[in-house]
Parts: C-alpha cells; structure tokens; sequence
C-alpha cells in the first residue's frame, strides 16, 4: 500500500485547487479521474444511514460518510454538511444541493488519505520531491487576498443555487456586481451579496414590477 500512497501524494495538484475562505479545495473530478488512471479497479462509496439518506443527522445538523477503495485498502471521511462560510447547516435549512456538495468535497478527502493532494490540507505548497518545485522571484507582484480573489466555478455553481433557491436570478446579481459571472465575484463581493439577500430580492421584484 506504501505504493499507492507514494505514487499518488507525488503529483502535484497545485493547477487543480481553488481558494475559498483560506482554504484550499481540489477538483474531484480531476481526482478521481488521476486515481482511475493509474487504478482502475479502484471505487468509491457513498454510506447511507438507516432509512437509505445518503447523509446522517443527529437531529441538529448532518453530515456525510464516504470510503474510497483502492488496491483493497478502504480509507472513510467524514464531513459535515456546509455553507459557503464552511458553516454547519441546520438539519432544516438542509438541501439537496448541499448534501451532493459535501459527498463531493468528503470523496475528494478520502482521496487525500490515500496520498493525492494530502500535502495541501497540511497546509504545504508543494508535494515532496516535486522536480517541477522551483523558487520564483515575487518582487513587483501584487499579492491577491482571498477577498480579492475570484470565487472561481465551482463556488459560482453553489452560490447560484442558493441565490435560485431564494427566488434571486443569478444574472441579476452579476448585473448588479458588474461581472461576467458569479464565479468572477470575489469573496467580499459574494459575503455583501449573502448578507442582503431580501434586499436584493426585493429590488429584483421592483425593477420587473416596473417594466
């Protein structure tokens, strides 16, 4: 098993992470698909809880339970259930859309433990022995914050939910942030929006009222 671990915490996942409230997240569609590239027997599963949810509850908030499998050797992660702030959700406030996200976000973990991409949730820039890792000269370069940062697609896809879910059109929103995209809105941008989500919605129904 040492293999596996070697040969998957050796690639460097850095082109495939998004930054969102600092912290990093990796593509799970891009891990998995390097996972089945060198293992194909390799699977993944998803617990359910006794009544067949695909997420567990002890009434106040949920979480979800996945295993990844490769070469035998099973590997489980936990992970709450969240919003975009990384904050528990309320069993009530719960939906579908959040449960699928956790699973995805959790496999990515489970994945992590078998070597791909542990080095990021360690808080490291670089896998071990990356020939590729070279020192590169900052000076001059502003640093981007991670307000100043774009959401990136992923968590434009989340957001643009939540937003439908409220009655909102995303397209209002860009409109309104004058950008192309949610996943161009930075995190600043993005708290404002959450934050004055009625306020939003309710000048959204005046304006169409007006036409």
């Amino acid at each position: 098993m040492a293999d596996v671990f070697n040969t998957l915490n050796a690639i460097n996942v850095n082109d495939r992470t998004e930054k969102k409230n600092g912290l990093t997240y990796l593509s799970w569609a891009w891990a998995w698909g390097e996972v089945k590239k060198r293992y194909p027997d390799a699977f993944y599963t998803i617990y359910e809880n006794e009544n067949h949810w695909n997420y567990h509850t002890d009434g106040h908030t949920c979480w979800v339970k996945t295993g990844v499998t490769i070469e035998g050797l099973e590997l489980i992660e936990y992970l709450p259930v969240m919003d975009f702030k990384n904050r528990s959700i309320p069993l009530d406030s719960v939906t579908s859309f959040d449960v699928n996200k956790a699973i995805q976000r959790s496999l990515t973990k489970a994945i992590a433990r078998h070597g791909l991409g542990l080095y990021i949730y360690a808080g490291e820039d670089l896998p071990e022995d990356d020939p590729d890792a070279t020192d590169k000269p900052t000076k001059g370069k502003r640093k981007i914050t991670v307000s100043d940062a774009p959401l990136g697609e992923e968590f434009g896809m989340e957001i643009a939910a939540t937003f439908m879910e409220n009655g909102i059109e995303p397209k209002y929103v860009c409109k309104l942030y004058g950008v192309k995209s949610l996943a161009d809105m930075t995190e600043k941008q993005m708290e404002n929006a959450m934050a004055h989500l009625e306020d939003i919605k309710k000048k959204m129904e005046t304006e169409k009222g007006n036409k």
